[in-house]
């Protein structure tokens, strides 16, 4: 059988890894831009107590 035969598909996995971690990889991330932190705003959460209705 060969489908079990990895040594023809183990050069194409390889090279196709290569090229998106080396190639298309770096393209891919200079579109995306990230948000720093600081300019998040800060969010206070304001916790009030419970009324329970049986006290």
């Amino acid at each position: 059988m060969p489908q079990l035969n990895p040594h023809p598909w183990f050069y194409t996995i390889l090279m196709t890894w290569l090229t998106l971690s080396l190639i298309i990889q770096p393209k891919l991330s200079s579109f995306f831009t990230t948000n720093p932190i600081l300019n998040k705003p800060i969010m206070s959460t304001k916790t009030h107590s419970w009324t329970w209705p049986w006290t």
